[in-house]
C-alpha cells in the first residue's frame, strides 16, 4: 500500500491556503508540509535563507527518532517536537501516519502561540490529505521506493511514444 495518496494540482493548492494562513496566524517564518520519509510536498513562507529539501529530511528523521525514544519510555502520546534557537526555533507535528508539518519560526514568537494555531492547520491537512486518499484509494505513491540518484527511471520516453514519432 502506498504511504502519501496521489496529489494533484488543486490538492497542492489547497495544502498552500491552509499553510499561508497558518503562517500569518501563527506568524511563522515558514511551514512545510512532509511525508514521513523526509520528502517535501510543499511549503510557504519565506524560502530564502531555507533548504526546505534537507530541512524536510533531517526533520523527519529527528521526529522518526524522537517518535522511538517516546516508544522505549512507554509514551503513548508523541505527536510533536520543539527546537529553540536564538534566532529561529522549529516546531515538527504530526498530521496522520504519512506526513507532519515544519514549522519554522523567530525564537521570540512563543511555541504556545504554534502550537495553538497548529491545532486547526492540521486538521484542516489531514482532511484535504484524507479527501485526495478517498479520491483514489489505490492510487497513491511511497516515495520512500524512489532512487532520485538515479533519475533514468523518471525520465525516460515511453516505447509507444517513440515509435509514433518515428
Amino acid at each position: 500500500m502506498a504511504t502519501l495518496p496521489q496529489l494533484i494540482e488543486e490538492d497542492i493548492h489547497k495544502l498552500d491556503g491552509i499553510l499561508n494562513e497558518f503562517i500569518e496566524s501563527a506568524d511563522a517564518t515558514a511551514a512545510l508540509i512532509i511525508d514521513k520519509g523526509g520528502f517535501l510536498i510543499t511549503q510557504q513562507g519565506e524560502a530564502s535563507d531555507f533548504d526546505f529539501t534537507t530541512i524536510a529530511a533531517l526533520a523527519s528523521g529527528a521526529f522518526m527518532a524522537n517518535q522511538t525514544i517516546a516508544g522505549l519510555v512507554n509514551e503513548k502520546k508523541f505527536d510533536s517536537i520543539y527546537q529553540q534557537g536564538d534566532h529561529c526555533s522549529l516546531f515538527v507535528v504530526n498530521v496522520d501516519e504519512h506526513c507532519l508539518v515544519v514549522v519554522i519560526f523567530k525564537s521570540e514568537i512563543g511555541v504556545g502561540v504554534v502550537k495553538y494555531h497548529a491545532v486547526k492547520a492540521v486538521k484542516r491537512i489531514a482532511r484535504q490529505l484524507k479527501y485526495a486518499q478517498e479520491r483514489e484509494p489505490d492510487g497513491g505513491l511511497d516515495l520512500s521506493i524512489l532512487n532520485v540518484a538515479d533519475t533514468q527511471n523518471f525520465f525516460r520516453k515511453k516505447e509507444k511514444e517513440e515509435k509514433r514519432k518515428r
